[in-house]
């Protein structure tokens, strides 16, 4: 279940550049078009990400720091559509580019540094 998880946010990644890049283009048609597919991939993201998540509630010390990750896991979606939809309407969208790093470093140290179900040792 982590491969698949780590597939879907690394799609979401892409398609967010994607969408990013026709939006800018001033492609709003097809620029949306991805945007709606990104949002499909945000269900996967979720349904995989909860998938993990419960493999931690069958007991163990490392409970909190999943329900952390999972958290930071929610604040990049939401900082990725906060972008997309900031840019599709062209105002700024620092806020959303500092929070997107912030919360996606935190999910990248938890899943990968500390938690045991990651796919590195």
């Amino acid at each position: 279940m982590a491969h698949m998880h780590i597939t879907a946010w690394a799609l979401a990644l892409i398609l967010l550049i994607v969408a990013l890049v026709m939006y800018k283009q001033g492609k709003a048609k097809p620029g949306k078009i991805v945007h709606m597919i990104l949002r499909l991939d945000y269900l996967f993201i979720l349904y995989t990400g909860g998938s993990l998540l419960a493999n931690y509630f069958g007991g163990g010390d490392m409970l909190p720091e999943a329900i952390v990750k999972a958290l930071a896991g929610l604040w990049v979606i939401i900082s990725m559509e906060m972008i997309l939809v900031k840019t599709s309407k062209a105002k700024p969208a620092k806020g959303a580019w500092i929070q997107l790093v912030i919360a996606l470093l935190i999910t990248l140290v938890l899943g990968f540094g500390r938690l045991p179900l990651g796919i590195l040792p």
